[in-house]
Formats: structure tokens, C-alpha cells, sequence
């Protein structure tokens, strides 16, 4: 007589509906405030801005916002501006970043300096941090306004510490981690932080909260390094490969020419630091990492600051906004598929 065995069940992949249904009534108003910010009687600035703006469905580092502030029970709209403008200062460091990297797409979209020039995208951004400083100001949160200030500053030099060490062979872990915790995780951090801030936390729930924000940052950007090298242009919203190509010494990159040592040398003095490629090197570099465990352990590493990020709301007890939060690391760290 057979044996009646249960169903296998198949596990249930990360989602970000909960956090999204949570945070629904919020993220429409502050949708509503950037459509109002980005007004301007110069039509070039609204048409670029919005093109960029428009790209992005989820909004993550608004919602973090958002999510922080009530999750350290915040129950007013004090966060809302201060929403907003983290998604401008973001919105703007893209538009400087493109013009920089000469990158073809953002966000699935041609880049706005294919379409406007360069000189146009750069001051269009500009006028963000300008917008971004506005509704810090209307917010009313001297020390919010710090910490997106602070933030600000600390994303610029971290993309200027990049551009210094652009093409470096001998880039450290340790110089490659202090970058993107710059030019990435801050503004997760700062988000997050500024959320809770304006809730009126105490300091620990705002260093928590900033724990969080730091650590999830490191882990969506150490997953998109990998995935330049491992995902398709629909999943990345740009062209894989795009790194490499730009010779840009991601941890991906570093570990493979660590682990490749001396037989691989000639092939990354050329194709990193001398930029020679031909069509076939994408394809070496990606075979190479895979054999030496490169893109595994970039994201094994973005694995564990996801388990540390989740461990940073170890105690905000039950509330509905830290599982959604959970839920969102998951969502981070998942996106290899």
C-alpha cells in the first residue's frame, strides 16, 4: 500500500505588497509633493526630472522614510517632506552620476543626457538638491535636516573617492566597502534616520534605525554589483556588463583578479585599467568570476548585512511595520533571480 506523502510546498518569495500596502495613504502624499516640487515656469526641468522621477515604481529610500517613522511611532505627517526630498537628493545624485559614468539607461530609460545634454542634467540636478533642501527646511526638523545635509555631503565624496580610484587594480576590500557605504548606504542610513528623528525616537531606536538603513544600503549595492555581471537589463534597469565596461573595480572584480592572481594579470591590466576590450571579454570576466567563487561570496557578504540589518530591529518589538521591513531586506538580497 503506498505511503501518503504531503505536498512539497513551494516557499513563498519575498514581497514588498505588505510594506506597500502599509505605507499606501503616505507614498501617495509624498508622491503628491514631488510632482508639486518639481514644478517650474523653465520646461526643461520639469520634462528631465520627471522622465528620471517617473522611472522609479517603488520609491525604496522615501519608503524607508516613511516606514522608519512609523515603525518608531510616528503618527503625523512630519516625515513626509523629509520623504520627498531624500527621493530628490536621489534623484539627483542619478542625473550626476549618468553624465559622469557616459551611461547609456537609468532606470530601464535612455539616460537624460542622451536626450537633453549633459550640461542640462547636471544643473537639473542641481535644482533637486535645491528642492530637496526646501522641504528639509518646511519639515521643521533642525536635526533631520543635519542628517540629510551630512548625508549629501558624504554621497559626494564618496563618488569622488570612486572616481579617484576608478580603473585600480590594487582597490582594497576594505577602500571598496568604505565607497559604496559612502555613495549608497548612506542615503539608506540617512533615510531611515531622518525618519525616525522626525517621530521624536529616542537616540537608540534613531541609531538602530540608521543600522538598518547603513546595512540594507550595503546590501542592494553589493547585489547590484553582482548582478552587472549575473542579470539582464529588465532586473538591473540599466545595460549589464555596464560596469566592467566602464572598468569600474567593483567587489565582484576584485575578488576575481585577487583569486586569478598572475594568470590573469595581462587580461585585467587591459580590459580594467587600459579599457581594450572586445566583445568576448564580458564573457571571460563573467566565466572567471563564477570560477573563482567571485559573485558567490559578494553575495554571501550582502547575505550577511542583510541578517545584520534585520538583527538592527531586534528590539521594536510587534508591530506591523518590522516584518515589512524584514521583508524588504529579503526583497534586497533576492533580486539574483
Amino acid at each position: 500500500m503506498a505511503v501518503a506523502t504531503s505536498p512539497v510546498i513551494a516557499e513563498k518569495p519575498p514581497s514588498l505588497d505588505a510594506l506597500l500596502v502599509l505605507a499606501r495613504q503616505d507614498m501617495a502624499a509624498v508622491d503628491e509633493l514631488i510632482r508639486r516640487h518639481m514644478d517650474s515656469p523653465v520646461p526643461v526641468i520639469p520634462a528631465l526630472a520627471d522622465h528620471l522621477i517617473a522611472g522609479s515604481a517603488k520609491r525604496l529610500r522615501p519608503l524607508l522614510t516613511i516606514a522608519a517613522a512609523r515603525l518608531a511611532g510616528g503618527r503625523d505627517e512630519a516625515c513626509l517632506k523629509l520623504a520627498a526630498a531624500v527621493e530628490f537628493i536621489h534623484t539627483a545624485t542619478l542625473l550626476h552620476d549618468d553624465v559622469v559614468d557616459s551611461s547609456q539607461l537609468r532606470r530601464g530609460r535612455v539616460a537624460a543626457h542622451l536626450i537633453w545634454g549633459a550640461p542640462s542634467s547636471v544643473l537639473v540636478g542641481d535644482f533637486l538638491f535645491a528642492r530637496a533642501f526646501e522641504l528639509m527646511v518646511g519639515a521643521g526638523s533642525m536635526p533631520a535636516l543635519e542628517i540629510l545635509a551630512r548625508a549629501s555631503r558624504v554621497i559626494a565624496e564618496g563618488e569622488v573617492l570612486q572616481l579617484t580610484r576608478a580603473h585600480d587594480l590594487d582597490l582594497s576590500q576594505e577602500v571598496y566597502l568604505d565607497i559604496i557605504k559612502a555613495k549608497t548606504a548612506e542615503l539608506f542610513a540617512a533615510a531611515a534616520e531622518a525618519g525616525a528623528v522626525s517621530a521624536g525616537a529616542p537616540p537608540e531606536r534613531c541609531r538602530a534605525l540608521r543600522r538598518y538603513g547603513q546595512d540594507l544600503g550595503l546590501a542592494f549595492q553589493l547585489v547590484d554589483d553582482a548582478l552587472d555581471y549575473s542579470g539582464d537589463s529588465e532586473t538591473l534597469g540599466k545595460n549589464p556588463g555596464d560596469d566592467f565596461r566602464e572598468g569600474k573595480a567593483t567587489l565582484p572584480l576584485l575578488l576575481a583578479m585577487a583569486r586569478t592572481g598572475a594568470s590573469e594579470r595581462d587580461f585585467w591590466v587591459r580590459t580594467v585599467d587600459r579599457r581594450e576590450q572586445t566583445a568576448a571579454d564580458f564573457d571571460r570576466a563573467c566565466e572567471l568570476m563564477r570560477q573563482t567563487g567571485a559573485l558567490q561570496s559578494t553575495l554571501d557578504l550582502a547575505v550577511s548585512y542583510g541578517a545584520s540589518a534585520k538583527a538592527a530591529l531586534a528590539d521594536f518589538g510587534a508591530n506591523p511595520w518590522r516584518p515589512a521591513l524584514e521583508d524588504l531586506v529579503d526583497v534586497a538580497v533576492a533580486r539574483t533571480a
